[in-house]
């Protein structure tokens, strides 16, 4: 069974618009699955021999029908220059597919950006509109263009026990695909292969402790949603651990993780206000699903019912996901916004033409739900009075659970299983 992703539709855009395509993303995510569905020939890099021989004949590799998709070529990092050179010779459109779950070993053996030939692209895990558990009935899109009501719905059926099953499964499609029995030991199985370097192709991973870096990442885990400093995190490795830990070996495995996906945080978002106000830029440390901050602390969906405010947090970067894939789809992105007001807001999408709306995350309920539409309003009116940034879109408080409806003050309530793009 293979269920739609979003990022087909930018996948064809694309290949109409460049002459190669990158699809970059962790591991397992579906990249070759998507990809082999716009190919007319492709090799996969994936065995040692296969690896060998690419790296003997790099030219060879390109040879094929096109689009021809080269999957995970990272492994042989000369076949970028190779792909630019092939382009510059003869360019044409929707040469190459190439995808990759990591960045190269020696990025010293990429002599060029791409620029001008290949064009960047980035695969995340399933969105719950993707893996069918979003009923899709509030549209992002359409609250973009200015919709002024959206379908009230109870939405009874959804419930915690539901968001925290969803949350330590993850988007991963093998977990998706799985029977509910047993979703959540197939994410546990590929957590547990994060770590198995002894035979990668990657020198740089090669060299990395397992066990240092399930240490750091329990310890990101602790601090999601937030934004800590890289020294809180560090402090954090040494009280848990009881080893010492300096900052330059603290980097060199944050490194190591960004290049293989699984740590993706939030940049600030940064409005020209005209006032003493100053705008934090530290990002809010979120990954690239949430399932792997549930391993890396080796908690359930009973856990995380147990403990609301962790609960709270982890759903942030739940809902953060999901936003992140649905404005890709709008050609926006995601970024959180805080300053030294206090003032803070927990996602702003923000188009490429110029359009914004502001996003607050709540577990639910009458509560936070209140706060959350009280922070948005008092965001709205300091943006609109004192930066160059135009009026939001939209004001959305993002719910794990309850109905959907728009408050008398203009403020939308929308359960993350009834979002779509």
């Amino acid at each position: 069974m293979y269920y739609e992703r979003l990022v087909e539709k930018e996948i064809a855009l694309k290949l109409r618009t460049s002459g190669a395509v990158l699809v970059a993303g962790p591991k397992f995510c579906g990249k070759t699955t998507t990809c082999l569905r716009y190919q007319k020939s492709f090799v996969k890099l994936n065995t040692k021999q296969a690896i060998e021989l690419a790296r003997l004949n790099p030219k060879a590799v390109l040879e094929g029908e096109t689009p021809r998709l080269i999957d995970e070529w990272q492994t042989v990092p000369d076949l970028w220059n190779q792909v630019k050179d092939n382009l510059d010779f003869n360019y044409e459109f929707g040469k190459f597919i190439l995808t990759g779950s990591s960045t190269p070993a020696d990025k010293t053996e990429v002599h060029h950006s791409g620029a001008g030939r290949i064009t960047p692209m980035k695969m995340k895990t399933m969105s719950l509109f993707e893996s069918n558990e979003s009923e899709g009935i509030v549209s992002l899109a359409e609250l973009f263009d200015g919709a002024s009501d959206i379908k009230i719905n109870g939405n009874e059926s959804f419930t915690i026990d539901d968001v925290a099953f969803l949350m330590c499964r993850g988007g991963w499609p093998i977990s998706v695909l799985a029977d509910k029995e047993i979703a959540l030991e197939i994410t546990k199985n590929y957590y547990n292969g994060l770590f198995l370097f002894e035979d990668s192709d990657n020198e740089r991973f090669r060299n990395k402790n397992p066990e240092v870096m399930r240490m750091i990442l329990r310890s990101y885990a602790r601090h999601i949603s937030t934004e800590a400093a890289a020294s809180t995190i560090i402090e954090d490795v040494k009280q848990s651990n009881e080893r010492s830990m300096d900052p330059k070996t603290f980097d060199d495995y944050m490194e190591a993780l960004r290049d293989i996906f699984i740590i993706d945080d939030l940049q600030a978002w940064n409005p020209n206000i005209r006032s003493k106000t100053s705008i934090r830029t530290t990002p809010t440390r979120h990954f690239v699903d949430t399932s792997i901050a549930c391993r890396a602390l080796s908690i359930g969906p009973d856990d995380l019912k147990r403990d609301l405010n962790s609960f709270g947090l982890f759903f942030e970067d739940f809902a953060v996901r999901d936003l992140s894939v649905y404005a890709a789809t709008l050609h926006g992105e995601v970024r959180h916004y805080r300053d030294n007001a206090g003032l803070e807001c927990d996602a702003v999408v923000h188009l490429e033409d110029g359009r914004w709306g502001a996003v607050e995350i709540k577990i639910g309920g009458e509560k936070l739900i209140e706060e959350g539409a009280a922070s948005l309003k008092t965001l709205r009116k300091k943006i609109v009075e004192k930066s160059d940034e135009n009026a939001p879109s939209f004001l959305m408080v993002l719910t794990a659970v309850g109905p959907s409806y728009r408050r008398k003050d203009g403020v939308f309530v929308v359960p993350i299983n009834l979002l779509k793009p």
